[in-house]
This record gives structure tokens, C-alpha cells and sequence, in this order.
């Protein structure tokens, strides 16, 4: 009997610290996933804001969709040649989307500026491109056409990224940025982020088609997105 009692005491003062550290950790998670919001709104703002190494105005207004893969370099995520996680936008009637947590690896992250890429940009550019990203997961250059995109406060004269790239992807090592071919790479959906942001799973299609709302967490990115989107749209 006393036995019991000593077991029944230790399950009353065990409970609430497990309790409260599941809490903790849960609470951990859902700030490395707000952290990489923020990172990429720092990204993708620290790049536009270069007066002639940046996206193109042209190019980025005509993007349907923008992912950012950040390097924390804080901790939690290094992007090397072959891993990385971001976090995607999608153009709605509404605005930007709430954001999707996607993982990229695999393939060949040939560098044309030498180096290795600590952050990375893709431009989603047409409607092929953006169902393939819809579909939570795909292959750069067997399912979606990737290119390097062109670099400079405006496009060259040269239309090939209107009508051959699904895809436009950039790189950003040391202050140095530019166009980046990515060949077989494979893009996913980051189950573990999704659930960790939102609290609940959701689904790519969800989120950037714009059927749930962006919590007050994911403004860091949409806001400099849609900053940067509305410039060059004038």
C-alpha cells in the first residue's frame, strides 16, 4: 500500500515538469521555425537593397512565387552544397500567402561565383511552375525547368528567363550575388516546420493558395516580400 502511495506522489510531482517541458520544446521549435521567417525577410530585403546586384524589378514582379533558404548562422541550420530548409510565398487575390515550409537537397548546386552559397532565392515564374511547387514535391530540371536567373536593378534585353525557366534561382555567399544553376535538386514539403509554425499540419496547397491566414509570425517575410514586389510593380 505505502508502496502505491510513494508511486501515486511521484506521478503527481513528475507530471507537471514533463508537462511543462513539452511545453518548452515545443515552444523551442516554433521559434527556430519564426527565426527562419525572419531570416529570410533579412535575405531577401538585405539583397533588393543592393543598388545593382539584386533581382531584377521585371523579374521579381513577374514571379508567382518566392522561396528563401536562409543560413542561420546563429545555429539550428547551415545550408552547405546539398541541405537546406526554407519558406515560400505564393502571389493570391488576397496578397502574399501564408508561408510553406519546404526542405531542399540532393542534386548538383553548381556556383558560378565560386564558393559556397550561404543563402539561396528561387523565383517561381509561371503557372507550371507553380503547380509543381503545389505538389509539395518536386525535382529541379526533370519536373520544373531551373535556370540562373539574371542579376542587375533591370533584365538584359535577353527574354530567355521569360520563356524557357519554370524556375529562376540565385545565391548569395560573402556578399557576392548571382545567378545559380541547380540541376536535380529535390524540393519538400517540411513536415516537422509546418507542424511546429502552424501547430497542426498543413498542406503546401493550403497555405499558398491562400486558404488559411498568415499568422502575425510569418510578417517578417511577407511584409519585406510584398515591400519589394509593390516597388517593382511601379
Amino acid at each position: 500500500m505505502r508502496n502505491i502511495l510513494v508511486l501515486l506522489l511521484l506521478f503527481c510531482f513528475l507530471t507537471p515538469i514533463l508537462s511543462a517541458d513539452e511545453d518548452t520544446k515545443a515552444a523551442e521549435a516554433n521559434t527556430k521555425a519564426s527565426g527562419r521567417i525572419e531570416a529570410a525577410g533579412t535575405v531577401l530585403d538585405e539583397i533588393q537593397g543592393a543598388p545593382d546586384q539584386r533581382i531584377p524589378e521585371e523579374v521579381l514582379g513577374s514571379a508567382e512565387c518566392v522561396a528563401v533558404v536562409p543560413s542561420l548562422l546563429n545555429g539550428g541550420f547551415v545550408f552547405g552544397g546539398r541541405y537546406g530548409k526554407g519558406v515560400a510565398s505564393c502571389r493570391t487575390a488576397k496578397g502574399w500567402s501564408a508561408p510553406a515550409f519546404f526542405t531542399i537537397g540532393g542534386g548538383s548546386f553548381g556556383l558560378q561565383i565560386g564558393g559556397q552559397a550561404t543563402d539561396l532565392v528561387m523565383l517561381i515564374m509561371n503557372k507550371g511552375g507553380m503547380d509543381n511547387l503545389l505538389s509539395s514535391k518536386f525535382k529541379l530540371g526533370a519536373d520544373a525547368s531551373a535556370a540562373a536567373g539574371p542579376v542587375g536593378r533591370h533584365a538584359s534585353a535577353d527574354t530567355d528567363w521569360k520563356m524557357r525557366a519554370e524556375v529562376l534561382t540565385y545565391s548569395r555567399s560573402r556578399g557576392l550575388f548571382a545567378g545559380l544553376e541547380l540541376a536535380g535538386a529535390v524540393i519538400k514539403q517540411d513536415k516537422g516546420s509546418t507542424r511546429e509554425f502552424y501547430g497542426r499540419m498543413v498542406p503546401f496547397k493550403t497555405s499558398l493558395k491562400g486558404d488559411i491566414e498568415a499568422p502575425k509570425a510569418a510578417y517578417p517575410f511577407l511584409s519585406t516580400l510584398a515591400k519589394w514586389a509593390q516597388q517593382a510593380a511601379k
